[in-house]
């Protein structure tokens, strides 16, 4: 507003990045830090010292961590000393990982000196110690015990000076063995409660205008909060696999519809990679973690109209409940409906309600059960735990010694961790549909074929808007069931359905009341702000008033595709399945499906091949599926080398192949092949675990070669029928904008476009 360029911001606050990264999700990928980055997102905490900011940007990484937790050492009774693999703690501390900064922490409550661990790690003394007077100072809390609750003069000012060292309730709930709620409790009757500090842009030579905020546990409140109506916004905390920058984009619309509603809009985020956290997105930005503790302190200072859950993807769902429960307006969706959608079991209910068809399923509180529940609905059966973001630990099991294994490694089974199973739909082609609803009306805005079938997660397959095969009865069916999900949940704002089609059959797998990570794609392919739609919605607007009652018929196709980090993972495999792995997205449009899906491939760096040699090697299911993928191939110029079971079942179809040794059978093999650049496409799909484990070597050298590969039939057919359009017409050039106003008949957009030839 009045800050000249040239004036320095004052620092009066230290700000501390961590990355967060996502090794669970790639369990045979080396943890090792090195000059290759592995994170996947970043979480930014600001406070007065190095300690709280640390402690404040720990808790905002949404690890289930409340600040610097102990990880090796068992908490024992007190007056015991705690064990541990000491030399396994100086390997933690040697090598560069992700965990090394509560290894630190470990380290010093076992005794180990500054020195030696300055040493072991090479990490500045002036760090280490910060952490160890954290350390130091954890101790004292654990000897006064609940004493430090009483509300002596003596223990209040302790527990102002432990909340200005940046610990939380539930850390410090954690040291004295109570609850959460007991420490909030006693921290408000004695009047502890943060301040918050403005980033002073003007060098402290003006007033700062700028209302970004941080908080502290000082004297002095820079909040000024006005008497406008307003709204707070819960933004999606650091990007990670499964919750990205499409939720971002979803808040920031948010915070565009609020202003433009004559509203205060108020955000709330830690992720400094995004545009919510620009300081000019919103009318005011308090840079805080997304928990329940600091999100309640915003909302007692600031006092909105309301609180806006939905568009922040699963970290501020998590809160609609708590937050309720303290009296907070939850707008848009009632927080009890977003539970009935994601309880599994209030989810089987309403299904069942309204009569309509899911996958059969069961929920399994111990092996015992899983085994028998898995025996009922017959193998394959898909698997996961209850209340899980981007499809963590899900699986499908082919049989009984598949599930056991499951049941051992990768859930902590029990009444309040309960596994989900479901039958698993073979051959079934997946569905993705999002609407805004005002809770009497519903404008459906996108219906999303899945080129990969069920059993690929959602975010993980490559999607087309509008559907491509499905007949028309079965899409009107999906806007009946739409219709009908929406309006008994109550739905105000957005919702995301996935279906499932077997056999003319239609099933829902998923409700999801909230924004989807396809909002950004379908928003951007019908040229309709949905997220900003609902956000007005959510404030009173009708959709009659916004004049959205009739869907967008589309004289276009956009392909959404998937990007994967497996290159920063070397050992990992490339094989998808129903836990996410990808960590973008890109989108390709024109006119005809096989261009757009081309478009898309190229965007996501894998450009089809127009000639040369294709590679074939298929489980016995996708066998007869594949002869006319091959036999497309071969009429457009390809020469096919295959596996010889592959080769086999081909060459009894009368198609010319020639037959490849697996790497087991000797070499020339078909990795030499590939090594070699004789290989242009591969084409690579694997039934049970074994054969998986024997041809990961072929899909890891078609990712390091950059050659394209396809695991799944569906998306070679699709990879066949681009390449056929490559061939015959290349790719159309033409803005955006040219397709909206092509579509809204204002304009012949992309017929006008400029055809151009890929190299």
């Amino acid at each position: 507003r009045e800050t000249p360029a040239c004036f320095e911001p004052t620092i009066d606050y230290v700000v501390v990045k961590v990355p967060r990264f996502n090794f669970e999700k790639f369990p045979d990928a080396d943890p090792t830090l090195t000059t290759q980055m592995k994170s996947v997102g970043e979480a930014m905490a600001i406070g007065r010292t190095f300690k709280e900011a640390l402690q404040k940007a720990v808790r905002s990484l949404e690890i289930d961590r409340s600040g610097l937790d102990p990880l090796w050492r068992r908490r024992l009774p007190r007056g015991q000393e705690g064990t541990t693999d000491v030399d396994q703690l100086r390997g933690k501390l040697q090598t560069a990982g992700p965990d090394r900064l509560w290894a630190i922490a470990d380290a010093l409550r076992l005794g180990m000196n500054i020195e030696e661990i300055v040493e072991l790690t090479k990490i500045d003394a002036w760090f280490v110690d910060q952490i160890a007077e954290l350390i130091e100072h954890e101790v004292l809390i654990q000897s006064k015990g609940a004493e430090l609750l009483a509300g002596s003069d003596e223990s209040r000012q302790l527990l102002a000076r432990t909340k200005g060292m940046g610990f939380s309730d539930r850390r410090l709930a954690d040291m004295l063995e109570t609850t959460e709620a007991v420490v909030r409790r006693a921290r408000e009757e004695q009047r502890i409660r943060p301040v918050y500090k403005r980033v002073d842009t003007c060098g402290a030579e003006f007033e700062a205008q700028t209302p970004y905020l941080y908080s502290t546990y000082e004297q002095e409140d820079e909040a000024r909060p006005t008497t406008r109506k307003k709204v707070i916004v819960l933004g999606s905390g650091p990007n990670r696999i499964g919750q990205g920058i499409e939720f971002d984009y979803c808040c920031v619309h948010a915070s565009f519809a609020l202003k433009e509603s004559g509203y205060e809009a108020i955000m709330v985020n830690c992720n400094p990679e995004t545009v919510s956290t620009d300081y000019d997105t919103s009318d005011r930005l308090y840079f805080e973690p997304l928990t329940q503790e600091d999100v309640l302190e915003i909302i007692r200072t600031e006092r909105p109209d309301g609180v806006v859950v939905q568009f922040g993807g699963q970290t501020p769902l998590k809160l609609a409940l708590p937050l309720e429960k303290e009296g907070v307006k939850i707008l848009g969706t009632s927080p009890d409906a977003i539970d009935r959608a994601e309880d599994r079991e209030r989810f089987n209910a309403l299904i069942n309600t309204l009569a309509l068809r899911q996958p059969e399923s069961g929920t399994a509180r111990s092996a015992k059960e899983a085994q028998e529940i898995a025996k009922r609905l017959g193998f394959p059966v898909m698997v996961r735990p209850s209340y899980v973001l981007g499809g963590r630990a899900m699986e499908i099991v082919f049989d009984e010694r598949g599930l056991i294994s499951y049941m051992g490694r990768a859930v902590k089974v029990s009444p309040q961790h309960p596994v989900l199973i479901d039958k698993y739909l073979n051959d079934a082609i997946e569905v993705d549909v999002d609407a805004v609803s005002d809770g009497h009306d519903l404008f459906v805005a996108g219906i999303m074929e899945h080129i990969e079938e069920a059993g690929v997660h959602s975010g993980d397959s490559a999607c087309v808007l509008p559907p491509h095969s499905l007949p028309q009865a079965i899409i009107e069916q999906i806007k009946a069931q739409t219709r009908l999900l929406a309006l008994e949940l109550g739905v105000v704002g957005l919702m995301n359905i996935q279906f499932a089609v077997r056999h003319g059959e239609l099933y829902v797998l998923e409700v999801n009341p909230r924004a989807s990570r396809t909002v950004p794609f379908v928003s951007k392919a019908i040229g309709r702000p949905l997220a900003k739609i609902a956000m007005k919605v959510m404030l009173g607007a009708s959709l009659k008033e916004l004049g959205l009652l009739e869907e967008r018929r589309l004289r276009y196709t956009a392909v959404k595709e998937a990007v994967f980090p497996f290159n920063r993972f070397p050992g990992v495999d490339t094989i998808l399945g129903p836990e996410m792995k990808s960590t973008g997205e890109v989108m390709g449009i024109d006119k005809a499906f096989g261009v757009a899906f081309a478009k898309a491939q190229a965007g996501a760096g894998g450009q089809l091949p127009r000639k040369g040699q294709v590679f074939l090697s298929v489980r016995d299911a996708d066998k007869p599926g594949l002869a006319p993928v091959a036999t497309t191939l071969a009429a457009m110029g390809f020469t096919l080398c295959a596996t010889r079971g592959t080769a086999d079942m081909l060459q009894q179809a009368g198609i010319a192949v020639r037959p490849v040794n697996k790497v087991q059978e000797g070499r020339p093999h078909v990795v030499d092949h590939l090594k070699n650049g004789e290989i242009a496409l591969v084409m690579n799909t694997v039934g049970d675990k074994q054969s998986q484990i024997d041809s990961y070597s072929i899909r890891r050298t078609a990712l390091e070669e950059g050659i394209p590969y396809y695991t799944t039939l569906a998306g070679a057919r699709a990879a066949v029928t681009a390449i056929d359009a490559l061939q015959h017409q290349g790719f159309t050039v033409a803005a955006l904008q040219d397709y909206h106003r092509n579509s809204e008949g204002r304009a012949d957009g992309p017929a006008e476009a400029h055809r151009e030839e890929t190299p």
